[in-house]
């Protein structure tokens, strides 16, 4: 049966998300290592589904300045995907890739950016085409946008474009190991509701 809101999920359809969320996670970290040429760990994925202000509330709080990467997808599943890059993270791969790293978000330059654009969105890319692979679906992505803003505002780019039909997201979060250090890692992926059933259809969970 097809849903209408995420909170009509069941326990089968849930477990498959967080599968998917793991799996398309772990790929992530695999990428970020083959990126920064470094072994890269990820701990043991936190996959939920959320609100959008539980959400925000759970990766540090509509007030928290942070830096984002924001990717649409279109084909056969829309939505949107937001890598969130909080500093520990920034300067792993500032330190790893530019020799540099900064103490606030303002230090970031456009070289700076270009790079977290380009490390976000291989992430992204990463996720999509696992499930991607798992599913069959074909997901195009667009060019990825960078910001730095309080979370609050990030995040209401994808409320405004799904919040009609998807008060919901699919919120993955675990850290990754690298040089014996832990950095957060925060992907939030909000397809449409309509998308959402496809993606479940394909996967042989529901009808």
């Amino acid at each position: 049966m097809k849903i209408k809101s995420f909170d009509q999920l069941t326990s089968l359809e849930l477990d498959t998300v967080r599968e998917i969320g793991s799996i398309g996670a772990g790929n992530a970290a695999t990428a970020l290592g083959q990126l920064l040429e470094k072994q890269v760990r990820i701990t043991l994925p936190e996959v939920r589904i959320m609100g959008y202000n539980e959400a925000i509330d759970w990766i540090g709080g509509p007030e928290a300045v942070t830096a984002g990467v924001l990717v649409g997808m279109g084909g056969q599943m829309s939505g949107v995907m937001l890598s969130v890059q909080k500093l520990e993270f920034i300067n792993l791969v500032l330190e790893t890739m530019l020799g540099t790293r900064v103490e606030d978000y303002g230090e970031l330059d456009e070289l700076c950016q270009s790079t977290l654009i380009e490390v976000g969105n291989i992430l992204i890319s990463t996720f999509i085409n696992a499930l991607s692979g798992l599913s069959g679906i074909s997901v195009n992505l667009t060019v990825p946008a960078f910001a730095v803003d309080m979370q609050g505002a990030i995040l209401a780019v994808p409320m405004a474009m799904y919040g009609g039909t998807s008060d919901y997201l699919m919120t993955i979060g675990a850290n990754f190991i690298c040089d014996n250090q832990q950095v957060p890692c925060h992907l939030l992926l909000s397809p449409d509701v309509r998308s959402l059933n496809f993606l479940l259809a394909k996967l042989g969970v529901t009808e």
